[in-house]
């Protein structure tokens, strides 16, 4: 199929699709589902039958908004408003634009966006192909189908794409490793695991715009000479997963993915395989140890992927965001593209806003944008009056970043200087109600659970970081354990076998730096400044004086 003739058999799909002139749009994604977003949908079309305004509007499910807190959402395409909480009773207010909404064009929240991987979500119905074309779907998998493989290649070279899967490894470095290789039968595989606690970027997009990442996917297919693609994702996305076969059955339908794509002879399947959960098989290795069926553990590295990956086969291996990126960076450039961000970290970042905070949700921001401006301006701010302590990236294995460090720029190498990690996306916000040395303990517990423990540095250290934390919480640390923490960080962080184990000590690493002083209140004066631990000072005291 030519260009000309998906685009026109995309505009019947919408003709049959759509009846009347304006969209009213009902959040579909999981979070205001779980809110009873469609049953506001159905009331929608309730008041539209009883108006008689059939050919004046109609009621379209898109994708995420953005702004989950305020949840159901609900826009018209006719305005500029966003209809917040909106319940079943609001549906005839808003058919008849008398319900009060926040100005997209005034609000912070969404000026302060720039929109990349997000561009579709909360405008097209995910489960329609022709509302994803009829927005320049697949036409940058039709361009580079025009170029050679090493073309497509340093475009995204050129565009300074880093992997957004937690490592930001550059993108078109990984590419053209695959591509060197030489051999027949790769493959690509699109890391959908997402296990951080709090994020939720990955699942958006797979439930709002899922064509997307399968034109990303079929784009790195062509550059590095592959056929065959697996998404794997976790069991716990039923949404995402659903949207996701269907949008691979349409694509197949469509023809731009299967055998012959656009008439050529490049032909890339794509099929699911569903994870257990083990956050451990977010990393590569035991990934694709877990599509073969495999207990999903890491294997030492090298050799990488790259080179013997999946079946023994070279593999190329990004995670949703970053495959997300690739159809835009195809039909606008690289150098488009590279103009976004900061000098080494280019293009925009999707977040998961999730904690003490005003305004959870899904946002997008440039590269270098400040943490203040993404905590206060488009956050929020922190509610009910309280004090901002810290913001933890990186999911369990970031850091936590204190006050004094929130005009720094958002980018790979600020936030490893402070101790974090860009990670895939998350970011906690925490306010002076939070204990800093209980936080650590949290994601240690985490992390020490979700070890797969083939290496004696994950399996033991974690548990016995997590012990000393526990004691320190309880009351019954001493400042000896301190000494002890930096060593076993030490010892973890250079001796375990992959990623889950070298980043489970950033958490206490970053507490222990910026918070010490609560850690020595929980030691020396047996009180948790945040009112989190429970300390009994004078049971214990009791208890020893009987003893005595």
């Amino acid at each position: 199929m030519l260009i000309e003739e998906l685009l026109e058999y995309a505009a019947k799909l919408k003709d049959r699709d759509k009846p009347g002139k304006h969209a009213i749009k009902v959040c579909s994604a999981a979070g205001c589902l779980s809110l009873k977003s469609d049953a506001v949908a159905e009331e929608l079309k309730n008041k539209i039958t009883e108006a008689g305004l059939e050919e004046e509007c109609w009621v379209k499910p898109v994708g995420c908004l953005g702004l989950c807190s305020k949840g159901p959402l609900v826009t018209v395409d006719s305005n500029s408003k966003v209809y917040q909480e909106v319940k079943p009773s609001d549906a005839g207010r808003i058919i008849a634009r008398a319900a009060e909404g926040v100005s997209k064009e005034t609000d912070p929240f969404f000026t302060s966006q720039q929109k990349i991987v997000l561009e579709n979500s909360g405008q097209i119905d995910p489960e329609k192909i022709h509302d994803y074309i009829l927005r320049d779907g697949y036409l940058g998998l039709h361009e580079v189908l025009e170029m050679t493989p090493q073309e497509v290649i340093d475009e995204v070279t050129l565009s300074g794409l880093r992997g957004r899967g937690g490592a930001g490894y550059p993108t078109g470095l990984k590419w053209n490793t695959v591509a060197k290789t030489g051999n027949v039968g790769k493959y690509v595989i699109c890391n959908a695991d997402e296990g951080d606690p709090g994020a939720f970027m990955d699942r958006s997009v797979l439930e709002g715009d899922p064509h997307r990442v399968l034109e990303g996917m079929a784009i790195a297919a062509y550059a590095v000479g592959a056929s065959e693609g697996y998404v794997y994702v976790r069991a716990e996305y039923p949404l995402a997963i659903k949207r996701l076969k269907n949008a691979i059955k349409q694509a197949e339908r469509a023809g731009v993915l299967g055998k012959n794509i656009f008439g050529t002879t490049f032909s890339f399947t794509v099929e699911i395989r569903i994870g257990a959960g083990a956050f451990v098989c977010g990393e590569e290795t035991a990934l694709i140890a877990s599509i073969e069926g495999k207990r999903g553990q890491p294997r030492p590295r090298p050799p990488y992927p790259a080179q013997v990956g999946l079946w023994g086969a070279p593999t190329l291996i990004n995670n949703v965001e970053t495959f997300a990126n690739i159809a835009p960076i195809m039909r606008n450039g690289g150098e488009w593209y590279a103009s976004i961000g900061t000098e080494k970290s280019k293009g925009t970042k999707v977040f998961a806003l999730a904690g003490k905070i005003s305004n959870t949700g899904l946002i997008e921001v440039p590269m270098g944008t400040k943490l203040r401006d993404v905590i206060y301006n488009i956050g929020g701010g922190i509610p009910d009056g309280k004090k901002f302590k810290a913001v933890q990236t990186g999911g369990p294995s970031g850091g936590c970043i204190p006050e004094q460090f929130l005009d720094q720029p958002i980018d790979y190498e600020s936030l490893g200087a402070l101790g974090s990690i860009m990670g895939s996306g998350g970011m906690i916000i925490m306010d002076e109600t939070s204990c800093m040395v209980d936080v650590a303990k949290y994601f240690l517990d985490f992390t020490k659970d979700e070890s797969c423990g083939k290496c004696v540095p994950c399996r033991v250290g974690t548990v016995q970081l997590y012990s000393i934390l526990d004691r320190i919480t309880k009351g019954e640390g001493t400042m000896e354990d301190l000494d002890e923490l930096d060593d076993l960080c030490d010892l973890v962080k250079n001796t375990s076998l992959c990623g889950l184990g070298q980043a489970a000590p950033n958490p206490v690493l970053s507490t222990i730096q910026y918070f010490r002083d609560e850690y020595i209140a929980h030691i020396v004066e047996k009180r948790c400044p945040a009112g989190v631990c429970k300390i009994h000072k004078g049971e214990r005291i009791q208890k020893e004086e009987v003893m005595a």
